[in-house]
């Protein structure tokens, strides 16, 4: 897919799941019906523009409940989407990735795709899903751990209200000092590292990409046009081989590989029929 189409669609669905755009300047968040439904990306509750209720951060509230009631909707709500579409919603939908994409665009001595220790460092967001998300709010009731101490989108969600409203900031504590570094950390990598966030910690990509090689929605390699070149693994931001592993739990599905084939042998399939490829080009003829 052409990288300003996909901007666009990242651009529509942040904003979509943003409209509530008065509360930029009131300091007030939405709270009305649309609060009870999970948007599919990492977006939180509390910034002032969201519609929509973090998925990661309803299933923490249900889990840490006085009262445990299995949290069956919001559980269902994430496998329809993740078996639906895989990490698709990393690359599409999801706010906070969006904005980790477009401070890597902006330009650095040097980009890193790879580095000694980071295809360890991966699996770290799936201990944080696990300890973070669902077995340290079950053990102890009303603490959300994962947006109380370490969420970078919802201490992001904080500064704005806060600018909107002066009276926040004096609520502002060693935690949100904590969190605060966070999210710089968070930034500054992302400027060097695409995605940071989303490659070593994000619990919500961790749950999608235990979908990306069973979702409706995946990417499929054709062997009779593909050659072998090796394009489509060197523009990937992920560090993926898409002709290897089409749908390796790291794969966003952003489609850049699928754009950069000369070949037309990378493309997006739905149930096995094709959705669309990149540049469909005689084999032979780059």
């Amino acid at each position: 897919m052409d990288n300003k189409k996909r901007t666009l669609i990242q651009a529509a669905a942040a904003l979509l799941q943003n409209g509530h755009l008065t509360g930029f300047f009131t300091g007030r968040i939405y709270e009305g019906a649309g609060k009870n439904v999970c948007v599919p990306g990492l977006n939180c509750y509390s910034c002032p523009g969201a519609l929509g209720a973090c998925p990661i951060g309803s299933l923490q509230n249900a889990l840490s409940a006085w009262k445990f009631r299995f949290p069956c909707y919001v559980l269902g709500f994430m496998v329809f989407f993740g078996a639906a579409f895989g990490r698709l919603i990393c690359g599409f939908l999801c706010p906070f990735g969006f904005l980790q994409d477009l401070l890597f665009r902006i330009p650095s001595p040097k980009k890193l795709r790879t580095f000694p220790g980071d295809r360890h460092l991966r699996y770290v967001k799936y201990a944080v899903l696990l300890l973070m998300v669902a077995v340290l709010p079950f053990a102890f009731k009303f603490t959300p751990f994962y947006c109380k101490y370490l969420c970078p989108s919802g201490t992001l969600s904080g500064i704005l209200l806060s600018a909107a409203d002066s009276r926040l900031r004096e609520l502002w504590g060693w935690i949100f000092t904590w969190k605060a570094l966070v999210l710089t950390a968070v930034v500054l990598a992302s400027v060097v590292i695409c995605r940071p966030f989303c490659k070593y910690l994000c619990p919500l990509g961790a749950f999608y990409a235990l979908f990306n090689r069973v979702s409706a929605v995946r990417l499929h390699v054709d062997g009779e046009k593909c050659v072998g070149c090796g394009a489509c693994s060197r523009v990937c931001d992920m560090a993926v081989n898409p002709v290897a592993s089409p749908n390796h739990t790291e794969c966003i599905r952003c489609g850049k590989c699928a754009g950069s084939c000369p070949h037309g042998a990378i493309g997006f399939t739905c149930f096995s029929k094709p959705l669309g490829t990149g540049p469909d080009r005689p084999a032979g003829n780059p």
